[in-house]
């Protein structure tokens, strides 16, 4: 039978008297004194401030082992971080100079397309292969009043700050077919392309405030959101210092046409 799993059981002896037999006593010392700690282990528990000398030096020794190892592991990551530094930057730098070649040959093509000035559509059979031509159009359907007019003052500014999209008018009364067919009812009304597609309107000036009176910047913003134009933050300063020149030089206009519909 296993002996850690089994116990060995006893009973006290009694005398004829009705006290236990001596010999259970002495027995019962013996299984008392089986259980007791050894003596090699009561005395070095008995004095444990004799071992933390030691106790201290293998944990100091043990200490500088690890930071050791951990300053050597330091060490070649830095030699592997410089080693790559090098081919990093000559990579980082060829990325750069292909970026500035793309972004060159994209800026030409642009400029070649008519982007970076605000243009008039001359008639409507052109409409189609100027929208086709570029990825991000702005046309404004316009007629001869004062909103169309502050309109273009601030479309005028943004196509030179925004040399992505093409910028462009169409004179709406002149365009029957397209304003039919774009649902053009009020006037200004600006038809935002992308890829070819009218994706989205900005009709009046309820969206920019209800008033002939808002800023350049409040423009870029409505068209930023739609994503028509690239966001730029430098962009966006220089919108909002050439919005208050802008609003000054319409309200300096002899013209006060106050028509906004066909």
């Amino acid at each position: 039978m296993n002996k850690a799993a089994s116990f060995l059981p006893f009973s006290p002896v009694y005398s004829k008297s009705g006290k236990i037999s001596p010999s259970f006593t002495h027995s019962a010392s013996q299984i008392h004194f089986d259980f007791e700690i050894p003596a090699r282990g009561r005395q070095r528990s008995s004095n444990p401030t004799m071992e933390i000398p030691k106790v201290q030096e293998i944990l100091e020794k043990q200490v500088l082992t690890v930071a050791k190892a951990f300053e050597d592991k330091i060490d070649d990551e830095i030699a592997a971080l410089e080693r790559l530094d090098n081919d990093d930057l000559e990579a980082l730098r060829e990325r750069r100079l292909q970026q500035m070649k793309k972004m060159a040959e994209k800026r030409s093509r642009w400029i070649g397309l008519g982007h970076g000035e605000y243009s008039e559509i001359p008639a409507e059979k052109d409409f189609f292969s100027i929208v086709k031509a570029s990825e991000r159009v702005v046309c404004h359907f316009y007629r001869e009043n004062w909103p169309c007019k502050v309109m273009d003052k601030h479309l005028n500014l943004l196509a030179k700050q925004h040399i992505e999209t093409r910028f462009v008018k169409i004179n709406a009364e002149k365009s029957p077919f397209l304003a039919e067919r774009l649902k053009i009812v009020v006037l200004p009304t600006l038809a935002l392309i992308k890829n070819a597609k009218v994706d989205d309107y900005v009709v009046g000036f309820d969206e920019l405030g209800g008033t002939d009176e808002f800023s350049t910047e409040d423009l870029e913003e409505r068209l930023a959101k739609a994503q028509v134009i690239f966001s730029d933050g430098e962009s966006s300063l220089h919108a909002s210092k050439s919005g208050t020149q802008t609003k000054r030089s319409v309200r300096q206009s002899s013209n006060a046409d106050s028509s906004d519909s066909d």
